[in-house]
């Protein structure tokens, strides 16, 4: 309690601090642009000229953070909301809810990039289930005129709780659903104005660009060009006109699924470690994205907006190569007919924990069917005991990381779970809910902020895996490898992890409540873009929760620059074969920002030596 008060304090106190716009008499505009899972060391004027010209011109943060669990929906609720994760309960984009939701296929573990997933969440956890106010939710209701464009999930997660129904104001929004049945509705005003520009009513498809192929046949080799064309479009071409001609201050999202997808999906390097997602597929999603960040630039300058509008561009997360590779997995060593021989396989991890914990394996994304002989659960999730509908133990599977949840609390079984997990070689950090109590190899919830005011069920256990850097040529960030749950295939991208490759995301700012040409060494992470936009705008919620970011005062004019430290957390006591968990943080005042962590040897940038404080960047 006392450290949530502390964060709470804190975050209201930089939000008086600054020169910004909220004390100009001039309103300022301000565009959030997410070039989803770009890596920050990939960003140079030659692969990326728009997003190198707003790093090198406006503001660099060289120190960036993803927050942990490194995945989409959890850091889009960070940057929406300026809270940690656990206050907005989003702790990866698949979680446990304890019911179950229609719209997601009839499962207790849904898959939340949706707008109807997102919006029956919110009718089971009273309205609201992120239990804060978003940065566009504050602004419409102060006026501003608001908009969100881009990947399903995260963009209408910026202002789920909207009901275009009612009257006031409303957020305009565009996703992959736009235009079909569960799509936001659009308003007069905007469909005529979509035809008078020549644009349908009606998000295209991504095409080829969402092939993920399968163990045999490789992925995309497009990156999502045509759909995010539209996005850039109707952004350009209809809204910031639109936002012009009603000459009130504006918020506008623009959430490009490139270069994620991209790299997710690549079909450069079947089975193979490299190029992995260093090969001209994704090097293709990261052009795009940049293209669709000069067409908004550009659009701002023939409108005369330039002046006026803020750009804060900032990956969710970072990203790595797949590996589906372990010694000790018994799930390795069956034989199934989707995945190559000795290969994890999709869900490895409750098939993994089932046979270690002796109870029966049923499929939640399959009627509970029962998972037995040299089958794998369809979608990687899992409910494990004699009866699905009251499982002893769930996994929700989303990559680099997983979830384990024990809706008894049952610490026995929570220890036997650790134990079983301290067994295996993918494994690579342990984080067990603080209540169960603190276990030989592992580290609480509340060192990472993941235990807070969530109105979602928190996890009991979340399980880091292994990573390390292939020899690519690159930065060891670039060249990333993580073991990642998931239904795609080695040589593939994910991220999810605490690979220091998957939590340095790119981060940069220009506008006219920015510094100009200033790099800073200090650490930043997603919480704080969104407690800096709300300042940029001057807007402050009902926070039920206290654990929250911090206005970057060091990318103001004026603005204070505080002084960082690092420092290490390790587990109280080590495993009994010897295995701990170590957390490298650095802290400004009571922020906490998390490098990386896991077992030493088995995380990308982890350091198993040090200890001692010192100030970041020195």
């Amino acid at each position: 309690m006392r450290r949530s008060l502390l964060l709470l304090s804190a975050g209201l106190t930089m939000l008086s601090t600054g020169l910004a716009s909220a004390q100009n008499n001039t309103p300022r505009n301000l565009i959030l642009f997410i070039p989803d899972g770009l890596r920050a060391l990939k960003v140079t004027p030659e692969t990326a000229p728009a997003m190198a010209a707003v790093r090198d011109k406006g503001v660099n943060f060289r120190n960036s953070h993803s927050l942990f669990p490194t995945f989409t929906m959890a850091n889009g609720s960070a940057m929406s909301t300026g809270h940690y994760l656990g206050d907005t309960g989003v702790f990866s984009n698949t979680i446990w809810t304890n019911y179950t939701s229609v719209p997601a296929g009839d499962t207790v573990v849904p898959f939340i990039e949706n707008d109807a997933v997102l919006g029956d969440i919110d009718e089971h956890f009273g309205g609201n289930y992120l239990n804060e106010d978003t940065i566009l939710k504050l602004a419409r209701d102060k006026g501003y005129s608001t908009a969100a464009l881009g990947k399903h999930g995260p963009t209408y997660q910026f202002d789920h709780t909207d009901k275009p129904e009612k009257p006031g104001l409303h957020s305009i929004v565009f996703d992959d659903a736009t235009g079909g049945k569960n799509g936001v509705a659009l308003s007069d005003e905007v469909k005529d104005a979509l035809t008078k520009a020549g644009l349908p009513t009606t998000t295209p498809p991504r095409g080829d660009n969402s092939k993920a192929g399968d163990a045999k046949t490789p992925g995309t080799t497009s990156a999502n060009v045509a759909q995010q064309a539209y996005f850039a479009d109707v952004a350009a071409k209809v809204v910031l006109p639109m936002f012009k001609a009603r000459n009130k201050p504006f918020v506008l999202v623009f959430w490009s699924r490139d270069p994620d997808g991209s790299q997710h999906n690549t079909g450069d390097s079947l089975n193979q470690i490299k190029p992995g997602i260093n090969g001209p597929t994704s090097m293709a999603g990261i052009k795009n994205a940049d293209d669709n960040l000069a067409q908004l630039r550009k659009a701002l300058d023939e409108l005369g907006l330039t002046a006026s509008t803020n750009i804060m561009v900032q990956a969710d997360h970072g990203f790595s190569t797949i590996s589906k590779e372990s010694k000790t997995s018994p799930s390795a060593k069956v034989g199934y007919d989707d995945t190559p021989k000795d290969f994890l396989p999709m869900g490895f991890l409750a098939l993994d924990l089932a046979k270690a914990l002796d109870l029966p394996l049923f499929d939640p994304n399959d009627k509970n069917a029962k998972v037995e002989g040299n089958k794998h659960p369809k979608a990687g999730n899992g409910v494990l005991g004699k009866d699905p509908t009251k499982p002893d133990l769930v996994v929700a599977t989303n990559g680099g990381s997983d979830l384990v949840y024990l809706p008894n609390k049952d610490k026995k079984l929570a220890a036997k779970t650790i134990k079983a997990l301290l067994d295996q070689d993918y494994v690579s950090g342990l984080f067990v809910e603080d209540s169960l109590g603190r276990f030989p190899g592992t580290l609480p919830l509340s060192s990472l902020s993941l235990r807070g005011k969530a109105a979602t069920p928190t996890p009991s256990i979340v399980v880091n895996f292994r990573s390390y850097a292939s020899d690519c040529g690159e930065a060891p960030t670039n060249c990333s490898v993580q073991i990642a749950d998931t239904v795609l295939r080695q040589g593939q991208g994910m991220h999810g992890s605490f690979s220091r490759g998957d939590t340095m995301n790119f981060m940069a700012a220009i506008g006219p409540d920015f510094k100009a040409g200033y790099v800073s060494e200090i650490p930043v992470s997603n919480a704080d873009v969104g407690m800096t936009a709300a300042h940029l705008m001057g807007l402050r919620g009902s926070q039920n929760g206290g654990l929250v970011g911090r206005v970057m005062s060091e990318a103001l004019p004026n603005g204070v620059v505080p002084k960082a430290f690092k420092m290490v957390e390790r587990s109280k006591k080590k495993s009994e074969n010897g295995l701990e968990t170590v957390l490298n943080v650095q802290r400004v005042g009571s922020q906490r920002y998390f490098d990386a962590a896991g077992f030493p040897g088995r995380t990308l940038g982890l350091e198993p030596d040090g200890g001692k404080q010192k100030t970041a960047g020195k």
